[in-house]
C-alpha cells in the first residue's frame, strides 16, 4: 500500500528535493560570475557574508551565494567541481538533515558547503569521520578549499596533547572521529581548571558515514575508566564451574500465556542459551551446583549477586562469544572484532566484565576491572549540539530512528548518472557446503574471464574458508580481515583492477574509492559476492554499492544457505519445512522468489530487535543524561568562578532543614523531638554545640522558625569562619574547591552504584515489575542521596577548613582506559609471538605471491 501511494504521490524524498532545486538553479547561475573573480577578490567574499551576519541577515539569506563561492574555490584548490546533486546534498546538509547518497557520487564534497557557510557564524563546525587515516585526509585534502577562502581548520586525532587539542576545536572547522569528540566532551567536564577545557559549546555537527556513527556504534556508549580494587579471582573460579556445567534446552514453546501465569517451564541441562538475544540463564540444576561450588545457601541473596554475574559472564563467553568472529587472540590480549567493518579495535574493552570472562576463558592475563569515571551514550552525546547532519550511502531503512532518537529526517538524493549495475537475485542453498561450492565456482569462472571480484564476508572464519579453497583451486587473491588490516586501503582501493579477487570482511575499507582497471569494463564491471545476507539489509546495500559508481557497469549477488546464522536463528519453521518437501538434488539453488520475503523478513526482525537494544540503552542513560546535565551544570558555574557564597548558605539551610524533618517527624511539640540526637547527627556537619530556648519560646516553636534560628546560629559560625582569612578570595576559592572536589567523588561513585544497579536490575521483571520504571525510580532516590552527601561533605569541610592551609584543587581519580582504545598505558616492547614469514615464503594473506613480492615487500 505505502509503495503504491508513494509511486502516485511521490516519495518525501521527491517532494523535498523538489523544493530546493530552485536554489540549486540559483546557486548554478552564479557561476559565470564567481569565474570572472580574482582569488582575492573570491576570498574576501568571507569576511563580506560575516558583516553581513552581523547586520542581521541569516545564514539562509546568504546560502545560495556562499555555495556559489564554495564551488568555485573547489575547482581552484582541489580541481572538483561538484554536480548538482551535490549540491542539494549540501542544502539537505545545512537544514540539519540526512543526505543519502550512493557509494561513488562525491559525499566527501558535499561537506564543505554545509561546514563554509555555518562556519562563518564564528561558534566553530565539527566534521565526524569513521577513523583518524579519514579525518586527517579530508582536513588536509578539503581543508584547502577552506583555507583558500580564509577560514582556519584543525583536526582531532587519537595522541595529540591538550593544547594541540584546544587549538584544533579554536578552529572555525574541525574534523575528528565520533570517540574523539566524544571522550573530548567527558574529559572537558572532569577538569578541575577551566583553561584544561578544549572543546568550545557544541554548535554544529556533519557527520559522514552517519549510520555508521549514530546506529552501528550506538550500542555501546563512551566510557572513561579509573582503577578499581576488584579482584580478578572471580573470574577465573566462575569460568572453573561454567566448563563444568552442561547446557541444555527449553523443552517446549513458551507462550506469553504461560509467562502471564508464571507456569513452570520444563527445561534440561544446568544452563539454557538464548542465540537471538545473546543471554544466559542457570535452570535450577545449574543454580544448585553453582551453590556447591561456591559452597552458599542461596544464589539468589542479594550478597551472592556477585557470584550470579560472573557465573552468567563466564557462561557467555562460552557459548556466544566466539574466537575469530567477535575477538582474535593476539600478543597474548583479546582483540575486539568490531561487528559491523570487520576491523580489530586494538584497546577497546567489553563492559560490565565480559573481557575479563574472555579473558579467563582462553587463559591469558586477567586484566583488573576498571571502575567507570564518566559515561555519555552517542545519541546523548550527539543530541547536544545545536544543529546536526549527516550523510551516507544507506540510511533509508533505519529512517524511523534517526527520526525518533535524533529528530532527523532522511532524503534521498538521486545519482549523478543513472546505476546500470546489475543487482542479480539471491542464490539460496540448503546446507553451507553447497553454497561455498557454489561461490568458489562462481569467483573462479570471473578469475578466468579477468572479471574482478569483491567478496564481502562476515566473519574471519569464512574468509580464511574460501582462501584455502581457493588456494586449491590456484586462484590468486587477496584477503582482507581482521588479522590482515594494516594493508586496507590499499587492497581495497586495487580490488577493481582486471582479474583482482579480493575477499574482505564485511565493510572494510569503507570510504575508499574502487576505480576501474583498464579492460575491466568489457569484462562486466566490478562484481560484487555476498556469501551471506548481514542481520541489517542496510549494511548488504553497502556491500552492494561498492560496484556500479558513477555509471560504472557492475554485477551484485548474494549466496545464502539454511545454515546461515540469519536463516537458522529468525528464518521461519514454516520455510525449512518447505525447502525439505522440495526435495531438490544436492547442489541445486532453491528458486530465491520462494524465500526472498522470508529473508527481507528475517532481516527486519533483526533490525527491529537492534533497535530495541539501542533504545533500551538509550532509555537507560536518558535516566542518567538528566543528572549529568544537572552536575555538569555545577561543576561549570565552579569552574568559571562564580561566586558560590550563596550557594553555599543556600546549602546550609537545606541540610539543616533535612536534619529537623528526620529527628522531630510529623510531631508538632518540640517536647516530642529528638532534640540530643538532631544536634549530634548536625554537629558532625555544622558545629553548632548547643541551642538556648526559653520555655515560653519553646511553647510556640514551629519546625519552620526552629530551623530558621538554627540556621542563624549557622550562618553567624560561617561568618566567623570568613573572619578567619585575610582575604575574602581566599574564601571563596576556597569553597569552590571543596564543592568540587565534593562533586567529582560523589558523582562517580553514583555513577558506580548507577551501573551495578542496572546489572542486577533485571531480576525486577519476575516480580512482575517493569526493570527501567524501578530502574528510574531508585535511580531519583540514588541521585538524591547523592546531593545530600555532596553538600553534608562540603559543609563539613569548610566549617573545619584552616587559613594556614594552602587550598589547592585535587584530581580525585586517575583516567587509567577508555573502552574505545585512546590514552592507552605505553605499551611493552613486543617480543614475537608467532613464527617469522620467511621472504621466499608463500604470503599468509592467501595472495599465491611469495612473502617479499607481497606484505612483505615494505618490510
Amino acid at each position: 500500500m505505502k509503495k503504491l501511494f508513494e509511486k502516485v504521490f511521490g516519495t518525501h524524498s521527491d517532494k523535498e528535493i523538489k523544493r530546493i532545486i530552485p536554489l540549486v538553479d540559483k546557486i548554478e547561475a552564479l557561476e559565470p560570475e564567481m569565474e570572472k573573480l580574482t582569488d582575492d577578490q573570491l576570498k574576501s567574499k568571507t569576511n563580506e557574508f560575516r558583516e553581513r551576519l552581523k547586520k542581521g541577515e541569516t545564514l539562509d539569506d546568504i546560502l545560495i551565494e556562499a555555495y556559489a563561492v564554495v564551488r568555485e574555490a573547489s575547482k581552484r584548490t582541489v580541481d572538483i567541481r561538484p554536480y548538482r546533486v551535490q549540491l542539494i546534498g549540501a542544502i539537505i546538509l545545512h537544514q540539519g538533515r540526512i543526505a543519502e547518497m550512493k557509494t561513488g557520487e562525491g559525499k566527501t564534497y558535499v561537506a564543505p558547503f554545509a561546514a563554509y557557510l555555518n562556519a562563518l557564524e564564528g561558534k566553530g563546525v565539527h566534521v565526524v569521520t569513521v577513523n583518524d587515516y579519514l579525518a586527517k585526509r579530508d582536513a588536509e585534502n578539503i581543508g584547502r578549499i577552506h583555507e583558500f577562502l580564509g577560514l582556519t581548520v584543525g583536526v582531532i586525532v587519537n595522541g595529540i596533547d591538550n593544547e594541540e587539542r584546544r587549538e584544533a576545536y579554536n578552529c572555525d572547522i574541525t574534523y575528528g572521529t565520533n570517540n574523539e569528540f566524544g571522550f573530548d566532551y567527558l574529559r572537558d567536564n572532569m577538569v578541575i581548571y577551566k583553561k584544561e577545557m578544549v572543546q568550545r559549546d557544541l554548535n554544529f555537527v556533519v557527520i559522514d558515514e552517519v549510520d555508521s556513527v549514530l546506529i552501528d556504534e550506538a550500542r555501546t556508549p563512551l566510557i572513561i575508566s579509573g582503577n578499581s580494587s576488584k579482584s580478578t579471582h572471580l573470574y577465573q573460579q566462575a569460568d572453573i564451574i561454567a566448563r563444568r556445567l552442561q547446557k541444555g534446552k527449553v523443552i517446549g514453546e513458551i507462550s506469553k500465556m504461560s509467562a502471564l501465569l508464571n507456569e513452570e517451564i520444563q527445561e534440561e541441562g544446568d544452563f539454557v542459551v538464548d542465540e537471538k538475544a545473546k543471554s544466559v540463564s542457570l535452570t535450577a540444576d545449574g543454580i544448585k551446583k553453582v551453590e556447591q561450588f561456591f559452597q552458599v545457601d542461596n544464589l539468589a541473596d542479594p550478597e551472592n549477586m556477585e557470584i550470579q554475574h560472573h557465573v552468567i559472564l563466564a557462561l557467555k563467553a562460552h557459548n556466544t562469544m566466539y574466537k575469530d568472529k567477535d575477538y582474535v587472540i593476539k600478543e597474548e590480549e583479546i582483540i575486539i572484532v568490531d561487528e559491523f567493518t570487520g576491523r580489530l579495535m586494538p584497546g577497546r574493552r567489553y563492559s560490565n566484565g565480559l573481557h575479563q570472562a574472555i579473558e579467563a576463558k582462553e587463559s591469558v592475563r586477567v586484566r583488573r576491572e576498571s571502575k567507570t569515571l564518566a559515561t555519555i551514550t552517542f545519541q546523548n552525546y550527539f543530541n547536544k549540539y545545536d544543529k546536526k547532519s549527516g550523510m551516507t550511502g544507506t540510511a533509508l531503512t533505519e529512517e524511523e530512528e534517526f527520526r525518533e532518537i535524533y529528530g532527523m529526517d532522511v532524503i534521498a538524493i538521486p545519482t549523478n548518472k543513472p546505476i546500470v549495475r546489475k543487482d542479480q537475485p539471491d542464490q539460496v542453498y540448503k546446507s553451507h557446503r553447497e553454497k561455498v561450492n557454489a561461490v568458489i565456482d562462481d569467483i573462479a569462472e570471473c578469475y578466468d574471464r579477468g572479471q574482478p571480484v569483491l567478496v564481502g564476508t562476515i566473519t574471519i572464519e569464512s574468509s580464511e574458508e574460501l582462501s584455502k579453497m581457493l588456494r586449491k583451486k590456484g586462484v590468486v587473491h587477496k584477503v582482507l580481515n581482521a588479522k590482515y588490516h594494516e594493508r586496507e586501503a590499499e587492497i581495497v582501493a586495487m580490488a577493481g583492477q582486471k582479474g583482482a579477487i579480493t575477499i574482505a570482511t564485511n565493510m572494510a575499507g569503507r570510504g575508499t574509492d574502487i576505480k576501474l582497471g583498464e579492460g575491466v569494463i568489457e569484462t562486466g564491471g566490478l562484481k560484487i559476492i555476498g556469501t551471506e545476507r548481514h542481520e541489517s539489509r542496510r549494511i548488504d546495500n553497502q556491500l552492494r554499492g561498492r560496484s556500479g559508481r558513477q555509471g560504472d557497469p557492475g554485477e551484485s549477488k548474494f549466496y545464502i544457505s539454511l545454515d546461515d546464522d540469519l536463516m537458522r536463528l529468525f528464518g521461519s519453521e514454516r520455510m525449512k519445512n518447505t525447502v525439505t518437501r522440495l526435495g531438490l538434488p544436492e547442489g541445486e539453488p532453491i528458486a530465491a522468489g520462494i524465500l526472498s520475503n522470508a529473508i527481507e523478513n528475517a532481516q527486519k526482525k533483526v533490525e527491529g530487535n537492534n533497535f530495541s537494544i539501542r533504545k533500551h540503552l538509550l532509555d537507560y542513560d536518558q535516566v542518567m543524561n538528566e543528572q549529568r546535565e544537572i552536575i555538569y551544570g555545577e561543576r561549570k558555574k565552579v569552574l568559571q568562578g562564580d561566586n558560590m557564597r550563596d550557594f553555599i548558605m543556600s546549602m546550609i539551610k537545606e541540610v539543616i532543614g533535612r536534619f529537623v524533618d528526620t529527628h522531630a517527624g510529623e510531631e508538632q511539640e518540640f517536647d516530642e523531638w529528638d532534640i540530643p540526637g538532631l544536634m549530634e547527627s548536625l554537629n558532625e556537619i555544622i558545629p553548632i554545640r548547643s541551642i538556648h530556648t526559653t520555655e515560653e519560646e519553646r511553647e510556640s516553636l514551629t519546625k519552620d522558625k526552629f530551623t530558621e534560628k538554627l540556621y542563624e546560629i549557622a550562618a553567624k559560625l560561617y561568618e566567623d569562619k570568613e573572619s578567619e582569612f585575610d582575604e575574602e578570595e581566599f574564601m571563596r576559592e576556597a569553597e569552590r574547591v571543596i564543592l568540587l572536589k565534593a562533586i567529582d567523588q560523589k558523582w562517580m561513585d553514583h555513577i558506580d552504584n548507577m551501573d551495578q544497579m542496572r546489572q542486577g536490575i533485571g531480576l525486577r521483571a519476575y516480580g512482575q515489575r517493569d526493570p527501567l520504571v524501578e530502574y528510574k525510580f531508585l535511580g531519583f532516590d540514588m541521585f538524591e542521596e547523592m546531593s545530600n552527601n555532596i553538600q553534608e561533605a562540603t559543609l563539613r569541610a569548610l566549617y573545619r577548613i584552616r587559613p594556614a592551609r594552602k587550598i589547592e584543587r585535587e584530581r580525585v581519580a586517575k583516567v587509567t582506559s577508555t573502552n574505545r582504545g585512546e590514552q592507552q598505558a605505553a605499551k611493552q616492547p613486543v617480543r614475537r609471538k608467532e613464527r617469522k614469514v620467511g621472504r621466499n615464503e608463500l604470503c599468509p594473506c592467501g595472495s599465491g605471491k611469495k612473502y617479499k613480492y607481497c606484505c612483505g615487500r615494505n618490510q
